[in-house]
C-alpha cells in the first residue's frame, strides 16, 4: 500500500476524511493540500490496489477522488468495487481523456461527479464542500459557477470549447435517467448524434433507437407512421402495419422536427407519454408500450405555443430537461478538430490520397459563419476530399468549396497571401508548371463571381473585369447559359 505523506493530515474530531487516488504524484499532492487547507484530512494513494488495501484495515472515507487511467484497475473498475463494498461512498471521477462513453460509464457506475482534468483547485474543493453538505458547507465559499466539463465526443460529436464539455457532461448523466428530453438547436448542430448517445449510453442500449423525422412525412400519413394502422383501415391498408411506437418498445423514440407535428397528433402523442399506451389506427386492441421520447427541434416552441401551433400541455411533457446544442460559429475552437475529422473520414471512404488543412485554411474556416453548422463542414470536407488536387488544402482550394465565403479567411486574409500559402504548398508537394495552374485557377474563380454577379450576363460580367467578351467565353466555354 502506498501513501503520501506529503497528503496526509490526521483526522480531527469530526472532520472529515477524503481519500485521493492518482498515479499522478503531483495531481495528489496539489488536489490533497487545496482539500486540506480547506479543512479535511486527505490520504492519497497510487492506485485502485493500494486505496482497496487500505480499505481492509481502515474505515472508509466520507469522499474519494479517483483518475480513470491508471496502472492495473482503472479508476471505473476501482468505482464498481467501492460501490459492491460500500455502495453509499460518494466517488468523483477524474480524467484528462474524456468522452460521452466515459462520462456516461462513470455514471452509469454510480460516480457522484464526473470532473475534467485539468480542473481548477477551488472547483474540486467546492464540489467537496457541495457533496459532503453537513459538515463541509461552512468549509468552502464557491469560487465559480460551475465545474470543469468533459472535454471529447465520441461517435461524432466532437469537441473541446466549454459549450461541448457542458454538453457532454449532461448527456453523461441524462443517460441514466429515464426522463424525456428536448434538444434543440440550429438545424445541423447535431440533434440526432445526441439523441443516439442519450440511448447508446442508457440501459436502454440493448433495445431499439427508432429515429422518424416529423417533418418529412405527410400529415395524412404521419398517424400510421408513428401509432402503426390495422388492414383495411384506410384504402390502400391491406395489412397491419407496426408504427415506430411499438418499433421501439423498450427502447427510445427520436421525433425530430417536433414543431412540424399536426395539432390533432400532438393530442394523440400526449396520451402516449401521459399513459404509455395508445390503439393503432382502425384498432380496438390497446397497445402498451414502454418507450423513452426524445423529441428535438430548430424551432422556437414556446412561440409556437403562444400562437395556437403548439400545445402547451405536451411541450412540458417533452421538456423534462432540455438540451440546447450551440452553433458552430459560437464554438469555433471546434472547427479545426471537426474539419480535420471529416477530411481524414472522406478521404478513406472515398479511396482517395490523405489530405490536410494548411494552417491558414484551417483559420479561413474558423472565420466562416456556418449558416449550415456541423452537416455544412462536414458536405464542405467531402467536397475538399473529392476535388481539392494537392495533398495539403489551402484558401485557394476553399474558393470553390465554400462559395459563400466573401474573401479567403471571410474577413482574416488578403488573397494574395492565401495565394502564397497555396504555392508554398504546392511547391513542397514538388508540384511543376505552378503558373499556368495559378493562372487558370485565379481566371476561372474570377469569371465564376463575375457572372454570379450579373446573373450572368456576360458582356457585362466581362465588362466588370476589364475583358472581352470571347475571353469569357473561352475560358468557361460556349456550354454556359445565361442565369
Amino acid at each position: 500500500m502506498s501513501i503520501d505523506p506529503a497528503s496526509f493530515a490526521p483526522a480531527a474530531p469530526n472532520t472529515q476524511r477524503i481519500w485521493v487516488v492518482d498515479d499522478d504524484r503531483s495531481v495528489r499532492f496539489v488536489l490533497a493540500t487545496a482539500l486540506r487547507d480547506a479543512g479535511y484530512a486527505v490520504d492519497g494513494f497510487d492506485s485502485a490496489a493500494s486505496a482497496l488495501d487500505a480499505l481492509d484495515t481502515r474505515d472508509a472515507p466520507d469522499l474519494l477522488f479517483t483518475d480513470v487511467r491508471m496502472p492495473g484497475d482503472d479508476g471505473l473498475v476501482l468505482l464498481d468495487k467501492l460501490k459492491l463494498a460500500h455502495p453509499q461512498l460518494p466517488v468523483i471521477v477524474m480524467s484528462a481523456y474524456t468522452d460521452v462513453a466515459s462520462t456516461a460509464g462513470a455514471f452509469r457506475g454510480g460516480a457522484h461527479e464526473f470532473l475534467s482534468k485539468p480542473f481548477d483547485l477551488d472547483d474540486a474543493v467546492a464540489l467537496a464542500a457541495r457533496t459532503l453538505p453537513d459538515a463541509g458547507a461552512n468549509l468552502v465559499q464557491e469560487q465559480s459557477s460551475g465545474l470543469p466539463e468533459s472535454s471529447a465526443g465520441s461517435a461524432g460529436l466532437i469537441g473541446d470549447t466549454p459549450a461541448m464539455r457542458a454538453l457532454f457532461r449532461a448527456i453523461g448523466r441524462l443517460a441514466q435517467a429515464p426522463l424525456s428530453v428536448l434538444i434543440t438547436g440550429e438545424t445541423g448542430t447535431g440533434k440526432e448524434l445526441v439523441a443516439h448517445a442519450l440511448h447508446r449510453e442508457s440501459p436502454r442500449a440493448r433495445k431499439p433507437f427508432i429515429a422518424l423525422n416529423t417533418a418529412a412525412i405527410p400529415s395524412e400519413l404521419l398517424e400510421s407512421e408513428l401509432f402503426g394502422h390495422e388492414a383495411g383501415a384506410f384504402t390502400g391498408a391491406q395489412r397491419r402495419h407496426v408504427g415506430r411506437f411499438e418499433q421501439a418498445d423498450g427502447g427510445t423514440l427520436f421525433l425530430d422536427e417536433i414543431g412540424d407535428m399536426p395539432l390533432p397528433l400532438q393530442t394523440r402523442l400526449l396520451r402516449v407519454l401521459a399513459e404509455g399506451e395508445f390503439f393503432r389506427v382502425g384498432g380496438r386492441e390497446l397497445i402498451r408500450v414502454d418507450v423513452r421520447v426524445i423529441a428535438a427541434t430548430h424551432q422556437d416552441l414556446e412561440a409556437l405555443v403562444a400562437e395556437g401551433r403548439f400545445r402547451a400541455d405536451l411541450l412540458h411533457r417533452l421538456d423534462v430537461v432540455r438540451l440546447q446544442l450551440p452553433p458552430l460559429r459560437e464554438r469555433r475552437g471546434d472547427v479545426a478538430r471537426l474539419a480535420e475529422n471529416f477530411l481524414a473520414i472522406a478521404s478513406r471512404k472515398l479511396d482517395a490520397t490523405a489530405k490536410r488543412f494548411a494552417a491558414p485554411a484551417l483559420e479561413a474556416l474558423r472565420l466562416h459563419d456556418w449558416p449550415g453548422n456541423v452537416r455544412e463542414l462536414e458536405n464542405v470536407c467531402w467536397r475538399l476530399a473529392a476535388m481539392a488536387p494537392g495533398e495539403t488544402i489551402t484558401v485557394f482550394d476553399l474558393q470553390g468549396a465554400l462559395s459563400t465565403m466573401a474573401t479567403p479567411a471571410a474577413r482574416g486574409m488578403e488573397w494574395d497571401q492565401a495565394l502564397a500559402a497555396w504555392a508554398k504548398a504546392r511547391l513542397e508537394e514538388g508540384a511543376e508548371g505552378l503558373h499556368a495552374e495559378a493562372r487558370e485557377r485565379l481566371d476561372r474563380a474570377l469569371l465564376e463571381v463575375a457572372l454570379q454577379f450579373t446573373q450572368g450576363r456576360r458582356a457585362e460580367a466581362a465588362s466588370r473585369l476589364g475583358v472581352g467578351r470571347n475571353t469569357v467565353t473561352r475560358k468557361l466555354g460556349p456550354g454556359r447559359k445565361r442565369s
